[in-house]
């Protein structure tokens, strides 16, 4: 959960979601782990080529916090660790994916954006 531990006030539940999920990066994130169900650090970075890695490990950092994914570490030379959606992330999923097919109906009315799409 957030690292503050006072509950916070929001006007609606989107306000709520939205600091939980929101920014450029965190559904992308999320996306990516759902849409792969385990993945490690170098695979998304991958996926996600234009996040710097400070950004990454940190949006990393709230999204495990938060309890939306779980990061699971292997002792062994060298270290090993994986990214997987938790049961709360998995319920995140359908939207993801609504949000995505949004973006396509969008682009498909106003043209704006060349979509560089690998196997979605």
């Amino acid at each position: 959960m957030k690292d503050n531990l006072e509950k916070r006030n929001y006007h609606c539940h989107v306000e709520l979601t939205l600091d939980i999920i929101g920014g450029k990066w965190k559904p992308v994130i999320l996306f990516y782990i759902g849409k792969n169900g385990v993945i490690r650090y170098g695979e998304l970075k991958k996926e996600i080529p234009n996040i710097n890695e400070r950004m990454l490990t940190r949006q990393l950092r709230e999204l495990e916090s938060d309890q939306l994914i779980h990061r699971e570490v292997y002792r062994e030379v060298p270290p090993k660790v994986e990214y997987s959606l938790t049961s709360m992330g998995e319920t995140l999923t359908p939207i993801l994916n609504q949000l995505g097919s949004w973006g396509v109906n969008y682009n498909q009315k106003f043209n704006i954006a060349d979509l560089d799409l690998k196997e979605e």
